[in-house]
């Protein structure tokens, strides 16, 4: 009877210790899955999909950032201004002779008509340069041979030859340029009309602009600074570009570019510093047009920075998702700095060393929004 209660207790304490072990496992599941339970999950067949990747959390220079607007202006040499040859009517060659009209060099593009002038006449003026050039050409031909035996001096002959040579360019050039009493103006470059400055049928004097022809091809971008930033401006490293109407950024070295020169004073009546850097226009950028400058200096400062894609802004707030595992992130709360318009300064949130997506947050913060909508789904209410 003895052994039979003993058997019993034994049995029993093995129960409850088992029970006991069970229940210990049970609570460290329970601590665990609450552990991970703001780990947000983002499967490499998600990330496989879409835009999406991650970059180490580093550490580099970052000085002081000078952020501005600019303006693109054509460089010089890229933009001739046409000019009229002679008083007259202006006829354009064609009716697309208008702003954004690619033409080619030697090409047309309008004509000077004063036949009907009494001043200045392009027929008349044709005629005189064509006699003049005969006349020339026959008193240089004459004192050649004179010269020969020696009734010509040498002085004379050259003299005679200079007039000869400058009277037939004057006529080679009415020749080329001058038909039917019109006089052909055709362009010295390719490239694009950027303004027509003139009506067609319109009169114009010799010397006045008619057309402006830029090839789109170099560039300044030019900003004005206060004159507090002057001391910087000597330590300019680069710049980037931010487009205004497609928000696209260009780093200074993406479009060939330098910095080309800044102002050495400011002046009463305009106390902004002109800085002017010249870029390959190798993006399509628009003449004339206002973009943001994010303009870098010289540093001995380092400090943390991240992409501008993987900041992700809530009612104020920003994060960035740093990858616990290849499939699980986690959303940081950050202090930002400065940014640069590609990068930003992190003073908080953030170490050396850690993992964060840097393409395609924006993804992650929707993947963990599905997450919560469905955190309840199958359970009835």
């Amino acid at each position: 009877m003895k052994l039979y209660n003993l058997a019993i207790t034994l049995f029993v304490t093995a129960i409850m210790i088992a029970g006991c072990g069970n229940n210990k496992n049970q609570h460290t599941d329970e601590h665990n899955e609450k552990d991970n339970t703001d780990a947000i999950i983002f499967t490499k067949t998600q990330q496989g999909k879409t835009d999406f990747a991650t970059e180490d959390v580093r550490t580099e220079p970052f000085g002081a950032i000078i952020r501005t607007s600019a303006q693109i202006l054509p460089s010089q040499g890229d933009e001739k201004i046409v000019t009229a040859k002679a008083n007259g009517i202006v006829i354009f060659s064609a009716d697309y002779t208008v702003d954004g009209k690619a033409v080619n060099a030697g090409q047309d593009l309008f004509l000077i008509e004063n036949n009907g002038l009494k001043d200045d006449n392009l027929s008349l003026r044709y005629a005189e340069a064509e006699n003049e050039y005969n006349r020339t050409k026959k008193e240089y031909e004459r004192k050649k041979d004179l010269a020969k035996d020696k009734i010509v001096s040498e002085v004379d002959l050259l003299k005679a030859q200079t007039e000869y040579q400058n009277a037939e360019n004057v006529y080679n050039n009415f020749r080329k340029n001058f038909s039917g009493g019109k006089q052909v103006i055709a362009s010295p470059i390719s490239g694009f009309i950027t303004k027509t400055l003139v009506r067609n049928g319109e009169y114009v004097t010799t010397g006045q602009s008619v057309l402006i022809i830029s090839q789109n091809r170099n560039l300044f971008i030019k900003a004005e600074l206060p004159p507090k930033y002057f001391s910087a401006l000597n330590g300019i490293t680069s710049a980037n570009i931010r487009v205004m109407n497609t928000n696209k950024i260009y780093s200074l070295e993406e479009l060939n570019g330098k910095i080309l020169s800044f102002g050495k004073s400011a002046d009463v009546n305009n106390p902004l510093i002109p800085v002017v850097f010249q870029v390959n226009n190798n993006v399509g950028l628009l003449s004339g047009s206002i973009v943001e400058m994010y303009i870098k200096t010289i540093t001995n400062n380092h400090a943390i920075t991240v992409s501008n894609e993987s900041i992700i802004e809530e009612m104020g707030n920003y994060f960035v998702f740093v990858e616990l595992t290849p499939e699980t992130f986690e959303k940081r709360a950050i202090s930002k700095g400065t940014t640069d318009g590609l990068r930003t300064e992190i003073k908080e949130g953030l170490s050396a060393g850690e993992r964060i997506v840097s393409k395609g947050a924006i993804l992650v913060k929707l993947s963990q929004s599905s997450e919560e909508l469905d955190a309840h789904s199958g359970h009835a209410h």
